[in-house]
């Protein structure tokens, strides 16, 4: 498999977790706290899927170390949103436990990309 074959299947399993994380914050109960949990998430979990799709077209090593980087960083505060809401009565627990695993799977992937592209 390439390079580019590679980035395309995973920015389809990118999009699909945020596609998950949007319904999964859209079917939290409405309060003052759920709208700040659900901002904060999915400003994190879009962050990746765009950051992720900005890697992909990135015209240099630098600009795509660059791009890694916050993707990196917006899937572990992606974690830490999810670890956040595991530790409260509000969310779909079976949806949670599927995005915190496939959170950390995109940060383990992802990770190891920014490793290998270190300058």
């Amino acid at each position: 498999m390439t390079n580019e074959e590679f980035n395309e299947l995973f920015r389809k399993r990118i999009l699909n977790f945020v596609i998950r994380s949007i319904r999964f914050v859209d079917d939290l109960p409405l309060s003052t706290t759920t709208r700040v949990l659900s901002y904060q998430y999915c400003k994190s979990s879009t962050s990746v899927g765009a950051n992720f799709r900005a890697f992909c077209r990135g015209r240099s090593r630098n600009e795509k170390f660059a791009k890694i980087c916050i993707v990196v960083e917006e899937a572990d505060e992606c974690e830490y949103w999810l670890e956040v809401f595991s530790h409260t009565q509000y969310g779909n627990k079976d949806d949670l436990a599927w995005l915190s695993a496939e959170a950390l799977e995109i940060l383990k992937v992802t990770s190891k990309i920014k490793t290998n592209l270190q300058p």
